[in-house]
């Protein structure tokens, strides 16, 4: 899941470069090889500019990832906000105990027993 994640937002150029018809080079982080055919212009004077054409060509194939993978939590309307707080809030209670002290009767003795007055009575309950 994490590879998925990180192929998802992750941006990267690739570079090819063709001489006419011809694959000559790739690159994924920088620029690719030429294959030493680029045409220099040199100018010698204003008046007589000549240009060939180039039969090399350059190709880049930007693949941008994604940017928006975080919510924020103001953008959530006031129905989302209270079912999230409410999530988070249980939640948490779920792995930890209340600490509160519910034996109300730490202190209080019970009288001693004379007499068992369930037997004396026969009153049992099935």
């Amino acid at each position: 899941m994490a590879l998925l994640v990180l192929l998802s937002t992750v941006s990267f150029t690739v570079d090819s470069h063709y001489c006419g018809d011809i694959f000559v080079d790739s690159s994924l982080f920088g620029h690719a090889q030429t294959c030493g055919m680029d045409v220099q212009q040199q100018s010698q004077s204003s008046e007589c500019d000549i240009s060939k054409k180039d039969c090399c060509s350059d190709e880049q194939v930007i693949v941008e990832g994604q940017d928006t993978l975080k919510t924020s939590f103001d953008k959530l309307d006031k129905d989302q906000q209270l079912f999230v707080a409410a999530f988070i809030h249980t939640y948490i209670h779920l792995f930890f105990e209340s600490q509160e002290d519910l034996n109300s009767y730490r202190d209080y003795t019970p009288p001693p027993l004379v007499r068992d007055i369930q037997v004396l009575d026969q009153t049992f309950l099935i």
